[in-house]
């Protein structure tokens, strides 16, 4: 599954949802996570709420979990209403911790909203997101 990481530097969750200037994408799956990519915001001088908000999903719309460290009301809806599911998690911590703790879950017995998030994947996946 992709997991985007709210981070001004790539390595610590150190970013609210609405001001982070990109999201560091891990591939994670039972066997380990990998940085696919660093998905930097473009800088928008006079873009409302909705605009950051629309900006943000557009950039983790591939995503199954978004860490954070907060979110607004509005857009932690918007978030889940996209199947996103956001994970709050202290200032600071390491991108690679979370990346490490998540892979521990996969292979044990996943908290219940874990494992509530996986069964929607492979579902979507069984019977294709588009319909078909």
């Amino acid at each position: 599954m992709k997991v985007a990481f709210a981070t001004d530097d790539g390595i610590r969750v150190n970013a609210h949802f609405g001001q982070s200037p990109m999201f560091a994408v891990y591939n994670v799956t039972r066997s380990g996570g990998e940085l696919l990519a660093l998905r930097r915001l473009p800088e928008a001088l006079h873009q409302d709420e909705a605009g950051k908000i629309d900006c943000r999903l557009a950039a983790i719309a591939d995503c199954t979990l978004i860490f954070l460290m907060q979110i607004g009301a509005s857009a932690a809806a918007r978030v889940t209403r996209r199947q996103i599911m956001p994970v709050k998690v202290p200032f600071g911590s390491p991108v690679e911790e979370q990346v490490k703790r998540l892979v521990e879950m996969l292979q044990g017995k996943p908290p219940l909203w874990l494992a509530k998030v996986l069964r929607t994947e492979e579902e979507e996946a069984a019977y294709g997101s588009d319909g078909e």
